[in-house]
């Protein structure tokens, strides 16, 4: 029996190592969220149901924040923000044929 018990700890610590990259990817800070919902329920009448495509990455040295918002309503809002702006750049998803 203790055979499984070590073969479920090996496993549990190797799905731990792998979700590593995942869980430092997240924003330090993820304060920006609360910031996006906030200006998306002032602005756009939006309350947030999820987010989707979250993204934090660097431009010429600045820090960029970008998402799509789902909102309650089934409106969808694309969203970004490089460091210095005080508010998002937000626009409004059309529907898209590919």
């Amino acid at each position: 029996m203790s055979h499984i018990t070590l073969k479920s700890l090996i496993l549990a610590a190797a799905t731990g190592l792998a979700m590593m990259p995942f869980a430092h990817a997240q924003s330090a800070n993820p304060a920006w969220l609360d910031q996006l919902s906030e200006q998306l329920a002032t602005e756009k009448a939006c309350a947030v149901d999820y987010f989707l495509n979250i993204k934090e990455g660097k431009l010429a040295g600045r820090l960029t924040f970008e998402a799509r918002a789902q909102c309650a309503d089934g409106r969808q809002f694309d969203a970004s923000l490089t460091e210095q702006a005080d508010t998002f750049t937000i626009s409004e998803c059309d529907t898209q044929v590919c």
